[in-house]
């Protein structure tokens, strides 16, 4: 009888290894090179060109004085970052199904201002009659609008290394992301973060939608499902969560972005707090 090999399956090395080990320290430059070709998902046989397309990505890179490289959001406090706060509006949930971004819209947000913004619709033959129902976005409207690869080109230089937010981050960063792959536009590699995820952390409230805490902030924005005036909603709502955190703990973007994925919403805090009372209650 032949004895069972145990099959070992060899850990993968990837770029998201080489982020990971940044947030605890910063990486020769030389080093960071060796990495890049030790990673198996890289674009590039070449490591410079490879970084080169990490700063074009998104990226957050910097050199110190040593040559070092660095992420920039590790260093930077939450009033000197600058986010990018975005929102799309889509013909359907799957590009692989031939479906589309429809609009972009995006504000660019710095030390409590609003410093720019993004807005365009996008060339689209067909939208479905529900999708029409719920943004006001009709085949008619797009007839003369951009096609979506220059729209894309245009928002990535829009976007810089900026922190990207959205009011559902693995929606529109990946959808994004897999559209800008789609034309060869590279993909993104910018730090980001939830603001649903921030708000639960920050915000009370019984719900987190955007159309229900624009209500319960008192966020006077219409246009509800048209991508700028919901990235502009989620923009307030950021800004409010910000007011919101413990400054002294809180001292830089890969802080805020780590508790915004912490365990402890405001919704388990008060649930634990409600189950101590109940104890304390109980017969002894």
């Amino acid at each position: 009888m032949k004895s069972k090999k145990r099959i070992i399956v060899k850990p993968t090395f990837k770029i998201s290894n080489i982020v990971d080990r940044l947030l605890k320290e910063s990486i020769n430059y030389n080093e960071f090179l060796f990495l890049l070709e030790k990673a198996n998902d890289t674009f590039f046989d070449n490591p410079e060109l490879e970084f080169e397309l990490l700063l074009s990505n998104g990226l957050a890179l910097e050199f110190d004085n040593n040559n070092n490289i660095f992420l920039k959001t590790k260093e930077a406090s939450i009033d000197e970052q600058c986010f990018c706060i975005v929102d799309i509006e889509t013909n359907g949930s799957s590009i692989k199904k031939g479906h589309q971004i429809i609009e972009i819209g995006a504000v660019k947000y710095k030390n409590g201002k609003i410093i720019n913004k993004f807005e365009s619709l996008v060339y689209a033959k067909e939208i479905p009659s529900y999708i029409q129902e719920v943004t006001n976005i009709n085949p008619r409207m797009l007839e003369n609008a951009p096609l979506l690869e220059s729209v894309l080109k245009e928002f990535k230089l829009f976007l810089e290394d900026d922190v990207f937010i959205a009011h559902d981050i693995k929606f529109d960063y990946n959808y994004i992301s897999d559209s800008l792959e789609k034309y060869d536009l590279g993909k993104l590699e910018n730090r980001k973060l939830c603001s649903i995820d921030l708000a639960k952390r920050t915000i009370d409230s019984p719900r987190y939608g955007l159309s229900f805490l624009k209500e319960e902030l008192e966020i006077e924005i219409d246009n509800h499902h048209r991508a700028y005036f919901d990235a502009l909603a989620t923009t307030h709502v950021f800004a409010e969560s910000l007011k919101r955190i413990d400054k002294d703990k809180i001292t830089n973007v890969e802080n805020l972005i780590s508790f915004s994925k912490s365990s402890k919403t405001i919704a388990s805090i008060k649930e634990k707090n409600q189950k101590t009372k109940e104890k304390l209650k109980e017969p002894k």
